[in-house]
């Protein structure tokens, strides 16, 4: 039996003064109604940000403006996200999510010379990537969920996710608990320190059993080893930016990643955590735009000093 998800969060309530609203369309792809924010010039290079588990479009929040000076930003909230219809169970896995993810790229007419994903979001681009979804000319994983948990987190943690998905009543009591104070401890458990609108915005979606249900199936569903064996033929250039007090990824995992790429680096960012491109979105920003220039997807000197 599925968890509920009767109650979704909805744009004319939860919406209703949302990050760069003003980017923001619905449009049906892969059988769903998605919600995407799309901002930047038409002409300039197409940049793709899929966040992760949990998460939302307003994790861009402050980046996406920023990216969408030199880019054309598309961010969509994923399925079972957010404003986007969830996925059937039969789909509800990293294939699944990839596949569906890449209808809506069709349905938009977007190539992206950029995939950036954060968390579990950078294991759907990776398979995307593998698969010939898309054919980027840079990956970034941001703090990338890319290998299995080590040990035997590894075999606990998809079953604890799938336990706690196939009971209905999960969802409701996480959103009862979900007030400012709970998300704001979930989120420091990251390694990470978000300002109040940040903590709010979570806040606001976990209080809706739809949006925790759908961040469950997609755990109870992630299975990281057939990524894990395949990573090895990912062909495009990849850089895997790491914040160094991550307590949900290690940044150990990272290196371990890149020493089985053909063409891959690290970029260790002190003093972030999970959620490093919230707590510097301009950091992030600049190291994205000075990694494009590396790989001659933007002009060299377009990137100020």
């Amino acid at each position: 039996m599925r968890a509920l998800t009767d109650d979704r969060p909805l744009w004319e309530r939860e919406g209703r003064d949302w990050p760069n609203r003003a980017a923001s369309r619905f449009l049906d792809a892969s059988g769903l109604r998605w919600h995407v924010q799309e901002a930047g010039p038409a002409d300039a290079p197409a940049l793709l940000l899929v966040h992760g588990t949990g998460a939302a479009t307003h994790s861009w929040r402050a980046l996406l403006p920023l990216l969408s000076e030199r880019f054309r930003v598309v961010a969509p909230d994923l399925p079972g996200h957010g404003f986007t219809d969830p996925l059937p169970d039969a789909r509800l896995s990293l294939p699944g999510m990839a596949a569906a993810l890449g209808g809506l790229l069709d349905a938009l007419g977007t190539r992206p010379a950029i995939a950036v994903g954060h968390s579990a979001g950078a294991a759907i681009l990776a398979r995307m990537c593998l698969d010939g979804t898309i054919a980027p000319r840079l990956l970034v994983a941001l703090n990338g969920a890319l290998k299995p948990f080590p040990g035997m987190a590894g075999f606990l943690f998809p079953g604890m996710a799938k336990l706690l998905f196939l009971n209905p009543v999960t969802p409701r009591v996480f959103a009862w608990s979900a007030d400012g104070k709970a998300v704001e401890r979930l989120i420091r458990g990251t390694g990470s320190r978000l300002d109040q609108e940040g903590i709010d915005l979570y806040a606001r979606l976990f209080r809706r059993t739809g949006h925790v249900a759908g961040a469950l199936g997609m755990m109870a569903n992630w299975n990281l080893d057939a990524l894990d064996r395949d990573l090895r033929n990912l062909a495009v250039r990849m850089l895997l930016v790491v914040g160094s007090e991550d307590r949900a990824i290690l940044p150990d995992t990272a290196f371990a990643v890149r020493d089985g790429l053909p063409d891959a680096r690290v970029e260790l960012i002190r003093g972030l955590g999970h959620l490093a491109h919230e707590e510097a979105p301009e950091r992030i920003a600049e190291l994205l735009l000075r990694e494009a220039e590396t790989a001659g997807i933007l002009a060299t000197g377009s990137v100020d000093a």
